[in-house]
């Protein structure tokens, strides 16, 4: 009988860490199976390819989030920086005359230089992530509307063929999503600065006794951040064709919300790529159904704002259930 009793214990154990670790797949699972009924178009496979290309540019700064908010902090300026990093790439190539390639390379290092400088003001600056990455939105933000004069910008070749597709039916914007999710991957769980991140997203003040450099590792993480949104603002340049101003506003939100969807703690120590590139779809994938389904875009903030506090509650719910 005791046995009994404790192998049901077991069982409910293991069925609440399935729940809690596969939560955001079955419900990417369940989301797809309903638009599928209700609207008959969403799984043909044209339309499946139009959600991961949606879902590319969002994802790659989740990507991003996922090593500031494993690592315990918060990063509210990545959609300022894909902005700020697609338009130097534009104005590299149609101002200052410079090769398509090197363009794209200015528009990474201006991506890695944002993410740097928020590392700075968070670990030696000490200033609270919140504050120091709501400065830099703003910084990236305002010097995405000096640089291009507030009108958009041609990107070079080597930049459009982001948005590009090889052959009929292979986008390059998916393929460039896979190929981050796979570094991230790599990044979190095969190496010393992915172990670091969670050492100090868990304790930071444990990872500094145990000899973890705490704020070298800040430095890392907000770096990748950056990179990671320069990656996103070309894609969406390549997209596009061009380089706006206003591009990616409010791309941060979404980035949070397919982290935090993919079963990442804002507290910090939890969160895995998998995690996020589901939570990504999820997010994609409620957006493309909603349009199928002809709701107007003020009903789908709404509903996409009850996802993400859906998915905040949820986290909130298994912290306490720890």
């Amino acid at each position: 009988m005791t046995t009994t009793l404790v192998e049901r214990d077991d069982d409910r154990i293991d069925l609440r860490r399935l729940l809690s670790d596969n939560g955001a797949l079955g419900g990417l699972i369940v989301l797809v199976l309903a638009l599928a009924v209700m609207a008959p178009n969403f799984l043909t496979a044209q339309n499946l390819l139009n959600v991961g290309v949606q879902a590319a540019v969002v994802a790659v700064l989740a990507f991003g989030q996922t090593f500031v908010i494993v690592s315990g902090g918060i990063d509210l300026s990545v959609g300022s920086v894909a902005a700020l990093s697609g338009m130097v790439a534009a104005w590299s190539f149609t101002e200052a005359g410079l090769p398509g390639w090197l363009a794209l390379v200015a528009g990474l290092v201006t991506g890695l230089a944002a993410g740097l400088v928020n590392g700075v003001m968070v670990s030696y600056g000490r200033l609270p992530a919140f504050i120091a990455t709501l400065a830099m939105l703003s910084v990236a933000r305002g010097l995405t509307l000096v640089v291009s004069d507030g009108t958009p910008k041609s990107t070079p070749d080597e930049i459009t063929a982001l948005g590009s597709t090889i052959g009929d039916y292979l986008p390059v914007p998916l393929l460039v999503m896979l190929l981050v999710f796979g570094l991230t991957g790599i990044i979190l769980t095969r190496t010393y600065a992915g172990r670091t991140m969670y050492a100090v997203g868990g304790n930071a003040d444990a990872a500094r006794l145990s000899g973890i450099n705490v704020r070298r590792s800040t430095l890392v993480v907000y770096g990748l951040a950056g990179v990671f949104a320069a990656v996103a603002g070309l894609l969406l340049a390549g997209r596009l064709a061009s380089a706006g101003p206003q591009a990616a506003v409010g791309y941060e939100l979404d980035a949070i919300a397919a982290v935090v969807i993919g079963g990442a703690s804002l507290s910090g120590g939890v969160g895995r790529a998998t995690g996020t590139f589901v939570g990504a779809l999820v997010l994609a994938v409620l957006r493309n159904g909603l349009n199928q389904l002809q709701v107007t875009p003020f009903w789908q903030q709404v509903v996409i704002g009850v996802v993400i506090a859906l998915a905040v509650l949820f986290d909130t719910l298994r912290r306490r259930n720890k």
